[in-house]
């Protein structure tokens, strides 16, 4: 294993392990720690550094990963569901293009039974025209 994938898998370990509700908790323990000591200050800039260099950056970086691993499981959930629906739709399309096929083998087949009739018509015709005139069509 090269150093490339090495980092990639720790940096996969690590994020998966920051982004869970329970490393908010533990940054949330880790950073009520040093609350008493800014508070024992009074200073308002303390204290107000407190909370947003130490507990907001501590407990908001776990609680955003984590909403953002729940975003992204909706968008994949429907990236599923759009991809199966689709597959579905492709499956219809086959099977009505198969099903046009098989309607338009058997208009074809339709259209030459016709034309095949219209040719005895034709014939029939001829013979009842001849027979009209006093041809024998038999004898001829």
């Amino acid at each position: 294993m090269g150093i490339r994938q090495f980092n990639e898998r720790l940096a996969a370990a690590i994020t998966k392990s920051v982004g869970t509700m329970w490393a908010a908790y533990v940054f949330a323990a880790i950073a009520l720690i040093s609350l008493p000591a800014a508070i024992s200050t009074g200073d308002p800039i303390i204290i107000v550094a407190w909370i947003a260099q130490t507990f907001l950056q501590l407990v908001l970086l776990a609680v955003i990963m984590v909403g953002q691993d729940v975003q992204s499981k909706g968008v994949q959930q429907k990236i599923d569901e759009t991809h199966a629906a689709s597959l579905a739709e492709f499956e219809l399309a086959k099977a009505a293009r198969k099903s046009h096929a098989q309607e338009i083998a058997a208009i074809k087949k339709l259209l030459l039974n016709l034309k095949g009739l219209e040719k005895d018509v034709d014939e029939i015709s001829d013979e009842v025209q001849d027979i009209a005139e006093g041809k024998d069509s038999h004898t001829s």
